[in-house]
Parts: structure tokens; C-alpha cells; sequence
């Protein structure tokens, strides 16, 4: 195919079925779990890294967690030498050669706890990576597969969005809040185990503070939750909003409506804004909430150890051990109640995610025919269509012979482009069928199909990347040569020539850098490159001034030789010669002929010539 076709969202100054205000998801989260269970299904691949990565963190934690009982040991030992000597015990004295064993002990944990620190890092990253990869492979053949109507009325932005900011926000999530999710759990269950070999009391009055604070955080993370759903849908609208106003900026700026898109602008981002301020706000009030209960808890702690400590029950070291893990107690739930905001955000971005990965797919292809190079002939048969309920096309019936030139003519809204996009499967019919050479296209492969068109749109598109890559991208493995004798055909050859840099002029994102009518000089090179069977030009010399134009339609005369091609036509002393012209309105072929057959009839295509024709109309 010689020109894709690429949905061309013209700029609108309201917001019509493409704009930004049309995609966005709910308030919040339709079906939490159901969206996390099938996130935790992208990490099934990966489930012995994740074991491993659970081994790590266990032992890390393991570990570390020791460390202030094995300090309490040396601080109890330090104190009752200490205090032996004091009193004046006989033998008494500081065993410092045993204090320095077990401080030796306890940096050997140390160091192991953080190598198993480090390979748990690794091997998260490598599964959170990977993970990113293939939502962003499926999000990438999801996108291929989508039906044309779905770029049609969702904004190139919000799509965008879905694609990098929300599986971005799934990455950091899974690299980052996952394993300090682990090693949180991981870590209140050891010290818990810890805290009831010192004291059962004071263990007690510990885990006291536990349901208090969740208690306190639960009507916090429901109402958080929908603010994060609004901080990413919010988020989805404003990249939309820049992305239109960005590559529209000449419309906007010819119609004078930069103010308006400032105001909209400032009105979608003052909406990110108290999303966001209020999803940070409230999420923020856990931090101070569980510090508060926390310390509570490491006062009452304080009190009854001392009691103990005086009344012989408990040594100090362990008092001493016990507070630091009532201290280490309280941040790891202080971060599973952060991780547990996290969650809600990017369950939030999970679900618009798979929201796109669950759109309309193009019928699956039913390949039952194989057409190498087609002769040209097309029918459509009582084909009906419509984009919504009601039908737009009606039992349409078109005979096409190989070899024939057809020009469409009719009315803006007639179904012109409709009919091409038919003829391409860039839709499926409700009803009838169109054949090419006898066969119907549903049953051939979608890429069979369009390998047999080319097109020429008016709205031309050309990538980033240099001239003679744009060209080539009309034909597989393309010769240098029948790049150049293309564009010396199509009338190009001489302006490539006298850019600075020639074929190798690289074409910015949007080809800025070259005039309309250069750009669309290009695509016809691109077209006669591909050297298809069934061309199809949509107005294709529109933008081209009157000189070239003559060049042009005569190379394109060369090129229709021999060829079916379907024109779309509003100069209608453009398709004079057609050997069938086609006149629609409404959806409907209302009147077909030549030329002069038409004009004889009197009819809507008689009106329409004379209607540009005329002396009136020249006057």
C-alpha cells in the first residue's frame, strides 16, 4: 500500500466526537479487583524470579531483623559487667573480647542482609522491565488491530497516555512499591516473632496500635481512590488537549482562538490540579496519623518496660531491643498503608490500560483466497453500511471493469470516503459484499487486500525520516534507481534536488519542512513507486499550484493506464475522461455515466457541473 491511511482528526474549536472529552474512564475504578487480578497475570511468566525475589527479601529481612536482638545481647552483657564491677563483684569486669564477637556477628548479618537486598532489587527489576514490555507489546498490536472508528473518536493524546504514562506508572510500581510491599509483610511478622520472645506484655500492647491504625487509614484509601482515578483520567484529558492544540497550532492561531485554547487548557489542568492536591492531601494524612498512634504506642512501651526492667523481669538490653522493633514495627505498616495509596493509582492506570486492550477488534481475517496481484475488477453487491444505527449506505450496487477509471463525485457528507474505506476493510459491512476479480474481500487477508491498492489522500502523510526513506516506503527493498525515475514521474525529482542535503533531507515529525504541494508530490511518487493494480486518489492534486497540476495529472494519466483506479473528485474538469463517473448523495449512488451521459440526463451531476462551469458561477 503506497499510502496508509492515517486518521486525520481535523482541529475542531468545539469538541466534536474526536476531542479530548469523549475517552475518559469513571470516577474510579470499575472493578478493582478484577483489574489487579489481571495485572498479577502479567507477572505469571515470571512467577520463579518472583520466588526468588521472595527468598531474597525473607532472608534480607531475616537478617536485619536479628540485628537489634543480637545489640541488645552485647548491651545487656556491657551493662552487667559494668554494674558487676561497680558493685564490686569479685571477677567482675566488661568481657570485651565477647561483646566483640558479637558486634563481628552482627556485621556479618548486616552485610548479608544487604546482599540479599541488592539481588532482590535485581531480580525485581528485571521482572517489573519485562512485565512493561509486554503490556507495551500488547498495547502495540492491540493498536494494530483496532478498528478505524476508534481513532476516530478518541484523541491521539488520551491513546498516547494509556501508552506511556499509565504502563510507566505500572513499572515504577512494580520495580519500586512491590518488593518494599514484601519486605514490609515480611517484616512485621518477624518482628512480631521477635517481640514475643521478649515480652508477651509488651507485644501486646504493641500490636494494640495495629487495627487502630487501620481503622483510622480505611475511610482514607476509599476516599483516595477516586481522586487518583481522577488525577489519571484528568491526566489522559490534558495530554489530548496539548496534543490537538500542538499539531493544530496554525488552525488555532488562523481562527484566532488562542485564548480559548489557553482557557481550555488552564480549565483541564486547574481539573489535574485539585485531583492530584486532593489525592496527595489525603493520602498524606496517613503518614502523620500512623506516626501519631505509633508514638502513643512507643510511650506506653517506655512506661511498662521500665517497670519491668526495675523489677528484674526483662534485662535492658532487651528493653532495648524491644523498642527498637516496636520503632521498626511501626514503619513498615506506615508503608504498606503509602504502598496501599500506590496501588489505588496504579490500579487506576492498570484499568484505562486494559480498557484500550478490550476495545473492538478488527474482524479476525477468514483467509480462503489468495490474491497475488489483482486484474481490477470491483463489485459491489446490495452492500448496505452505517456507522452507527441508522444506514448510511443502502443496497449500493457498483460494476467496475479491470482497467477502468471511476471518479466519485457528490456533495460533502455524500459517502464518497465512506465507499473507499469499504472497498480498503478499514470497516465491515452490515449487509452485501464487495468482490475484487470474483472474489470477496472478507475472504482474503486484510494484507493480500490492501497490497493491491494504492492511495493518494489529500491529507498527505510522510514520517520522520529522510525523503528517499518516504518514497521507498511504497515498495520493499526499492533500488535507488526506481526511487528517482518514481519521483521524476510524479514531478519531484527536481525540487528533492534542490534541497541541501537531496534525497537524504530529513523530513521533520510533522514534514514541516517542505511545502504542502512538496508533500503531496511525494505521496504520488510513493504511489507510482508501489506500482499497484487499483489506485485510489482522493483529490490528490489539491494542493499543488496550476502548473504543476497539468504535470501532474498527466503523470497521473500515465499512471492510471492500465490500471482501476477510483478518483474522488470535486474539480469535476478533472474526470471528464472517465470511463464512469459516480454520483452519491446521501449514501446513495444516485445517477452513473460518462461524462457527456450525465450531462445529457440533466440531473444532480449536471446541476453540479454547470454550477462551476457556468458564466454565472465564473463571473
Amino acid at each position: 500500500m503506497s499510502n496508509q491511511r492515517r486518521p486525520q482528526r481535523g482541529m475542531q474549536m468545539g469538541h466534536g466526537p474526536g476531542g479530548g472529552n469523549m475517552m475518559m474512564m469513571g470516577q474510579k475504578a470499575k472493578d478493582f479487583k478484577g483489574t489487579l487480578k489481571r495485572l498479577l497475570m502479567y507477572l505469571k511468566p515470571r512467577q520463579s524470579r518472583l520466588i526468588a525475589v521472595f527468598a531474597a527479601a525473607i532472608l534480607s529481612t531475616v537478617f536485619m531483623i536479628a540485628g537489634p536482638k543480637i545489640m541488645g545481647t552485647a548491651i545487656t552483657k556491657l551493662f552487667e559487667g559494668a554494674y558487676g564491677k561497680f558493685m564490686g563483684v569479685p571477677g567482675a569486669g566488661i568481657d570485651f573480647a565477647g561483646i566483640g564477637r558479637i558486634l563481628l556477628t552482627l556485621a556479618g548479618l548486616y552485610v548479608l542482609s544487604s546482599l540479599f537486598t541488592y539481588v532482590q532489587q535485581y531480580l525485581m527489576s528485571t521482572v517489573a522491565q519485562r512485565t512493561v514490555y509486554d503490556l507495551r507489546e500488547d498495547v502495540n498490536k492491540k493498536l494494530e488491530k483496532l478498528l478505524l472508528k476508534y481513532f476516530d473518536g478518541h484523541s491521539h493524546g488520551d491513546t498516547l497516555s494509556r501508552m506511556s504514562n499509565d504502563i510507566d506508572t505500572i513499572g515504577t510500581t512494580l520495580q519500586q512499591s512491590l518488593t518494599q510491599f514484601i519486605t514490609s509483610i515480611v517484616t512485621i511478622i518477624g518482628i512480631i516473632i521477635m517481640m514475643l520472645t521478649i515480652s508477651p506484655l509488651l507485644t501486646l500492647i504493641s500490636i494494640v496500635s495495629l487495627p487502630l491504625s487501620m481503622f483510622g487509614i480505611r475511610p482514607i484509601l476509599k476516599r483516595s481512590q477516586k481522586h487518583f482515578a481522577d488525577q489519571q483520567r484528568t491526566l489522559g484529558q490534558l495530554n489530548g488537549h496539548i496534543e490537538e492544540m500542538y499539531t493544530g497550532h496554525q488552525v488555532v492561531k488562523a481562527f484566532g482562538h488562542e485564548k480559548k485554547a489557553g482557557a481550555e487548557f488552564d480549565r483541564v489542568n486547574e481539573e489535574l490540579y485539585e485531583a492530584g492536591s486532593k489525592a496527595q492531601f489525603i493520602s498524606g494524612i496517613i503518614m502523620p496519623m500512623m506516626m501519631f498512634i505509633g508514638n502513643i504506642s512507643y510511650v506506653l512501651i517506655s512506661v511498662v518496660g521500665g517497670i519491668l526492667v526495675t523489677k528484674r523481669a526483662i534485662s535492658i538490653g532487651d528493653i532495648q531491643a524491644f523498642i527498637t522493633y516496636t520503632r521498626q514495627f511501626t514503619q513498615p505498616i506506615t508503608q504498606t498503608a503509602n504502598i496501599a495509596n500506590i496501588i489505588q493509582s496504579t490500579v487506576a492506570a492498570a484499568e484505562r490500560v486494559f480498557e484500550l486492550l478490550d476495545e473492538e477488534e478488527e474482524v479476525k481475517d477468514v483467509t480462503e483466497v489468495s490474491v497475488t496481484r489483482a486484474k481490477g475488477a470491483v463489485d459491489f453487491e446490495h452492500v448496505d453500511f452505517g456507522y452507527g444505527e441508522e444506514l448510511l449506505i443502502n443496497d449500493m450496487n457498483i460494476h467496475v471493469k479491470p482497467g477502468q477509471t471511476v471518479a466519485i463525485v457528490g456533495p460533502t457528507g455524500a459517502g464518497k470516503t465512506t465507499l473507499i474505506n469499504l472497498l480498503m476493510r478499514f470497516y465491515e459491512l452490515r449487509g452485501g459484499r464487495i468482490l475484487i476479480d470474483g472474489f470477496d474481500t472478507r475472504e482474503m487477508s486484510r494484507e493480500d487486500l490492501r497490497k493491491n491498492f494504492g492511495m493518494v489522500l489529500q491529507d498527505t502523510w510522510l514520517f520522520n525520516g529522510t525523503i528517499r526513506e518516504n518514497l521507498a516506503y511504497g515498495k520493499t527493498g526499492a533500488a535507488d534507481e526506481e526511487v528517482t525515475d518514481a519521483a521524476r514521474t510524479a514531478h519531484a525529482d527536481h525540487f528533492i534536488r534542490t534541497l541541501p542535503d537531496g534525497y537524504e533531507t530529513v523530513l521533520n515529525e510533522e514534514a514541516s519542512n517542505i511545502s504542502q504541494g512538496q508533500k503531496q508530490l511525494l505521496t504520488i511518487a510513493r504511489a507510482i513507486l508501489a506500482d499497484p493494480p487499483i489506485m485510489i486518489l482522493d483529490e490528490a492534486t489539491s494542493s499543488v499550484d496550476t502548473r504543476t497540476e497539468i504535470f501532474i495529472q498527466k503523470a497521473m494519466n500515465r499512471l492510471m493506464e492500465g490500471r482501476t483506479s477510483f478518483v474522488i473528485a470535486h474539480r469535476l474538469s478533472t474526470i471528464k475522461d472517465a470511463d464512469l463517473i459516480l454520483v452519491m448523495d446521501q449514501g446513495a449512488v444516485i445517477e452513473q455515466g460518462t461524462h457527456d451521459e450525465l450531462l445529457d440526463q440533466n440531473g444532480f451531476y449536471a446541476d453540479l457541473y454547470n454550477s462551476q462551469f457556468s458564466e454565472k458561477a465564473v463571473g
